[in-house]
């Protein structure tokens, strides 16, 4: 357990910089984080005053290399303990970070290293390299570009800045420096990967994201034995705040994943205590429990609804919303046959699971809670830090986003919209007054976008997105993101996109899973391997069957009556989803407008 010694009160903090170093004096031999070293295959620890020097010695070649306080450091790097030194050392020299996702489009990464007059740009290595040698005409502002790894003179034509970390840093060393910056000071430029247009670059201060960290501390308190999995994109903020300054507070030991393909292995290997994730992870567990169970016999799969349904009371009775029951005494075994397992998949050590980022069905929220695995939803944005609103773990509910943090206030204004004020929003958006102006409504209330409504507890409920709402030509709105949700909880369905804006009825396009498909095609009586069998009526209808057992819950009128499916996933290569996973429904419209015409042919409309 953490005692006092070890919680880092915010005021002894005072900003992002001041944190690390407080952490560091505080436990200089505590394991801070822990990663997969390649060559011996084993995990390896390094201490906070070992991440110290490596600070130090990055600060004192950021010196050398003439850099001073409000320059900004863009930072392409995976997820490792080189993220955090980075960071750090930037944040302790006054230098203001841009973080960008490593497998984003270069032409983004062009305009974004431009656009904030970045100086400084560190990549991992080769791959990333060859990936932006192409725009790197448009990098005018940068002074040097800085690989972790070496290149090599074959790599082609190397840019006159280009050096290895190695090369750079050469006899570079000395103690690490903590800034004395206010926490009204710009710390970080995050460009947000938003559905729509091109992104923007949220301007946060060292006392908005601080803040925000402290604030989530309220939420459930750590422990020195407590072990995080990092897999979320450090450059997305939710993982940024939760994952990396969150458990700096505590002392908690933060493990990087080697790959979200590999995150099955890690789970297990480095079993985690706490996870902050997105909902596709979960949705992606229940579609393999899901096909694990229809491989079984009638009784293994009655086992598990028996086990899910005393769990979910079992759960809601510790909450306090339910009572005793008769049917709890066959917990014990349930739990031996059936939720012990399901824990071990995500390493069987898991407190509690934060999701964000995007709505999970409170189906699967219920359904992991009831088998020991509690997940809390909350909700944010870039703009707020990102944190708005979580579930707390004595006060769970599946459907909710929870009740706002504590020092952030929340009101709903017209159209039910969600408005945030408090310390950790935004000063405001990049070098664009105007959106800035829009965003903050010109009273420090911004605008989320996002329709709630508010218990009498204070938690909120997402009804709907206002940008997103389809309004059909009779009138009726459908929110197409809950209808996408259900549908992907069906295994067969990888990504939906749902249509209908202005038409008479609602279509769908959407990606089957490869996997799946074949089994599905065969039951149709059609050869897999034929493109033409994407198209044929029959295996629409079946397909338009599945979907409509998905939204049996939904209004007659949100239903879907016309499809257009293709096995090709939409990609983060293609711009067509964010680094979040979540897809970019206006791009992936324009994309397929054809196909979705064809959809309303002979129906009066297109």
């Amino acid at each position: 357990m953490v005692s006092q010694t070890d919680l880092i009160r915010l005021e002894e903090a005072g900003n992002l910089s001041g944190l690390f170093h407080e952490r560091v004096r505080r436990t200089p031999d505590r394991a801070a984080y822990t990663h997969f070293d390649a060559g011996s295959q084993t995990w390896v620890d390094t201490t906070w005053r070992e991440m110290a020097l490596e600070v130090g010695r990055w600060q004192a070649a950021m010196h050398r290399e003439g850099l001073q306080p409000g320059d900004r450091v863009a930072i392409m790097l995976r997820n490792a303990r080189e993220w955090v030194v980075l960071d750090q050392a930037a944040l302790g020299l006054g230098l203001v970070t841009v973080p960008l996702y490593t497998d984003d489009r270069p032409d983004n990464v062009a305009h974004i290293v431009e656009e904030t007059g970045a100086r400084l740009l560190v990549v991992n290595g080769r791959r990333q390299w060859r990936h932006l040698q192409e725009v790197q005409a448009g990098f005018n502002s940068l002074k040097r570009i800085v690989s972790l790894g070496n290149i090599e003179m074959e790599d082609g034509a190397r840019d006159k800045h280009l050096e290895s970390f190695a090369e750079w840093s050469f006899g570079c060393h000395g103690e690490p420096q903590r800034s004395g910056a206010d926490v009204g000071e710009l710390a970080s430029i995050v460009y947000t990967s938003g559905t729509a247009g091109r992104p923007k670059g949220v301007m946060l201060t060292h006392g908005n994201l601080l803040g925000n960290a402290w604030a989530v501390c309220d939420v459930e308190p750590l422990y020195a034995d407590d072990v995080f999995l990092s897999f979320l994109p450090l450059s997305h903020t939710l993982e940024r705040t939760g994952g990396y300054y969150f458990p700096m507070f505590y002392g908690a030991r933060v493990a990087y994943a080697r790959s979200v393909q590999q995150l099955g292995e890690d789970l297990r290997a480095v079993r985690p205590t706490v996870l902050i994730s997105v909902p596709r992870v979960y949705e992606r567990l229940h579609a393999r429990i899901t096909k694990n169970l229809s491989r079984k016999s009638p009784l293994a799969r009655g086992l598990f609804e028996l086990a899910v349904n005393v769990g979910a009371r079992r759960y809601e009775r510790s909450l306090g919303l339910t009572a005793w029951r008769p049917s709890q005494w066959l917990w014990p075994v349930l739990d031996h046959l059936v939720a012990s397992k399901i824990r071990e998949q995500l390493g069987g050590r898991l407190r509690f699971a934060v999701c964000g980022g995007a709505a999970l069905a409170p189906r699967l929220a219920r359904e992991f809670s009831a088998l020991g695995i509690p997940v809390l939803q909350g909700y944010g944005l870039t703009e707020a830090s990102p944190v708005v609103s979580v579930n707390r773990p004595a006060d769970n509910r599946f459907d909710s986003i929870g009740a706002p943090l504590k020092g952030v206030e929340v009101r709903i204004g017209a159209d039910s919209e969600l408005l945030v004020r408090g310390p950790n929003v935004m000063r405001g958006y990049w070098q664009d007054e105007e959106a800035t102006r829009i965003a903050l409504k010109d009273t420090g209330w911004l605008r989320t976008g996002d329709q709630v409504r508010q218990d009498e507890a204070g938690r909120l409920y997402i009804t709907g997105r206002i940008k997103d709402i389809i309004v059909l030509n009779n009138g009726e709105k459908v929110p197409p993101s809950e209808m996408e949700t259900a549908i992907c909880l069906d295994e067969l369905f990888d990504q939906v996109v749902v249509a209908g804006e202005g038409r008479p009825y609602l279509s769908a396009l959407v990606v089957l899973n490869p996997e799946a498909w074949p089994a599905f095609a065969a039951a149709c009586d059609v050869d897999p391997a034929d493109p033409e069998a994407l198209l044929d009526r029959f295996v629409e209808r079946r397909l338009l069957q599945r979907i409509g057992r998905a939204l049996h819950d939904f209004p007659g009128y949100a239903q879907i009556r016309r499809l257009s499916a293709r096995l090709e996933p939409w990609t983060l290569e293609e711009g067509l989803m964010t680094p979040t996973q979540k897809l970019k429904r206006r791009r992936i419209l324009t994309l397929h407008e054809n196909d979705l015409n064809r959809l309303y042919e002979g129906n009066g409309d297109g």
